[in-house]
Parts: C-alpha cells; structure tokens; sequence
C-alpha cells in the first residue's frame, strides 16, 4: 500500500539531508575561515604599507584568501577518514559538506587563487603556486609527520614576499633578512598548532612535531622561539626607530603572541586553539610593523 505522499507503509524514511543554513555552515568551516582571512589581511597590510594602489593591494588580498580556501579545503578532505573517527563534528564527518562539493572548492578556490596572482605578474604567480604547493604538502603527506613544520617554515615567508609580488611590486632587499625570521615564526605556528590537535592525533596514532617532541619540549620550544622573535622584532625596532602608534601595536602584536604561547601550555584543547590563533594574529601585527618601520623610519 501506499500512503498519501507516496511513501510505502513500514518502510524506512531517508534520513533527511543538510538544511540551506547548515550546508552554509559547514562550508565557512570548510575552507578555514580564520587563517584564511588573517593571512588575506597580512597580505593587504603589507601592499599598502609597501606603497601599493588600494586595488593591487584587494587583488592580492583575495588571491591569497582564496588560496587559503583551496588549502583549508583539501586539509579536511585529507583528514576526513580519521574526522570520521575522532572529530565527526567537521563538515564531511558531520555531512554538512560532501567529499564532492569539497573537492570543487578546492580546485576552483586554487584555479580563482592562481589566476588572481598571475595578474600581479610572473613574480606573484610563482610565489602563489610556491605558497600553494607549500600549503597542499603539509596537508597531503607532511602534516601527519614530525616533519609538519616544514610547510609552514617555507610558506610564512612566501605569505609575506606576496605583500610586494601579489600587488605587483618588487621585492625589496631588507625581504632577504625578513626571511629567516618568518621561517622561524611559521616552524613556531606549525608546533603550537601540532599542540591544539595532540588529543586528537594521539587518539587516531598519527605521529606529529607535538608528539614527536612530547608536550613539555614543545611547549618549550614555542616559548623560546617566541622569545628569540621578539627580541629580534624590538631590536629592529630600536635601531630603525618607530612612530607611538607603531611601537603601540608593536606592543599589542608581542603581548597576542605571548598570551598565545602561555595559551598552548593549558589542558583545554580549545583554549590552546585560541592560544594557536593569537600567535598568529601577533606575529602577523609584526610583521607588518616591522615592514612599516624599515620602508618609513621614524624621524630622528
């Protein structure tokens, strides 16, 4: 028999799909939202401080949002087996987002992301598939290895040359003597993030720098290469001279990435993804503060 709306009697209904507001949901976290918008900010902030038009500046910014979408979106296709077991609330896990619609996110995001660059010139296009390669590495095959770091080591610096060559604009020389400290700040950024996913990891037997090194070095590490940064930043900062308003938020950007650190060594998983995230949003800030002192000293 069949019932009014077609269905058969005692027959089990189809579980019903994701709604309009939770696809939309699921696919805001798909692609990382948080990294993705701060590294698209850093991008902007050095354009304009390097002197680029605000257009240069916009385009450079979405090309790397949208290369951070790509990235974010392939990390959790990678990841979605072992989501399934440890963290189904993610959007595949969750059914949010299906394995498809990620994977067109992630090849159209880049293909946008790439196109974006290449009109900034052979220079940024290069640096974009170096950041993109960077970001794809660490999700694919180097994430879950004590070797997670390395990514992030080569892909903070490439995010920061594309300030210059996502806008169009040439590198300039003091870039060479940038580069090893945000090597340094990105190996920083992929332990403190190793850390926000011990429980996880540990519980799915992956082998990452946090559980390689064990919490306790870890955690040290990130405090002395904090503090190796930071000196180094006010150093710089003291010898080139600063504006109140650049010393200000210099100040802001090293108290986010202390409170960030101490955030790493608490028990909550989440509050050391918050600890993870202000680190980020701290060496960012000096990023390009320092940039904005080395291109415009303060007057003597």
């Amino acid at each position: 028999m069949m019932t009014g709306g077609g269905d058969l009697i005692g027959a089990p209904r189809a579980a019903p799909g994701p709604r309009l507001g939770e696809q939309a949901l699921g696919l805001a976290r798909l692609v990382h939202p948080l990294p993705s918008l701060l590294d698209a900010l850093i991008v902007a902030s050095l354009a304009l401080v390097a002197g680029a038009e605000p257009a240069a500046a916009g385009r450079a910014a979405l090309a790397m949002l949208l290369l951070q979408f790509s990235i974010g979106a392939a990390n959790d296709l990678a990841d979605a087996p072992t989501d399934r077991r440890v963290a189904r609330g993610k959007p595949i896990p969750a059914g949010t987002v299906s394995p498809g619609v990620a994977r067109v996110v992630a090849v159209g995001a880049a293909a946008g992301g790439l196109a974006l660059a290449a009109a900034g010139g052979a220079g940024s296009l290069a640096v974009a598939i170096g950041g993109l390669a960077a970001g794809l590495a660490y999700d694919l095959r180097l994430k879950q290895t004590a070797w997670s770091w390395l990514p992030y080591a080569v892909g903070i610096p490439l995010l920061l040359a594309f300030g210059w060559t996502g806008a169009g604009l040439p590198l300039p020389g003091f870039i060479v003597g940038l580069a090893p400290m945000a090597a340094l700040a990105g190996a920083q950024l992929a332990v403190a993030n190793a850390l926000a996913d011990m429980e996880r990891d540990r519980a799915s037997g992956l082998t990452t720098v946090a559980t390689s090194l064990g919490p306790p070095a870890a955690r040290r590490m990130l405090a002395v290469v904090a503090a190796i940064l930071a000196g180094v930043a006010w150093l710089v900062l003291g010898l080139v001279g600063a504006s109140t308003a650049l010393v200000a938020a210099a100040l802001a950007g090293t108290l986010l990435v202390g409170g960030g650190v101490a955030g790493s060594w608490l028990e909550s998983a989440a509050a050391r993804r918050r600890g993870w995230e202000m680190q980020g949003v701290g060496l960012g800030l000096l990023a390009v503060v320092l940039t904005a002192c080395v291109l415009a000293p303060a007057p003597a």
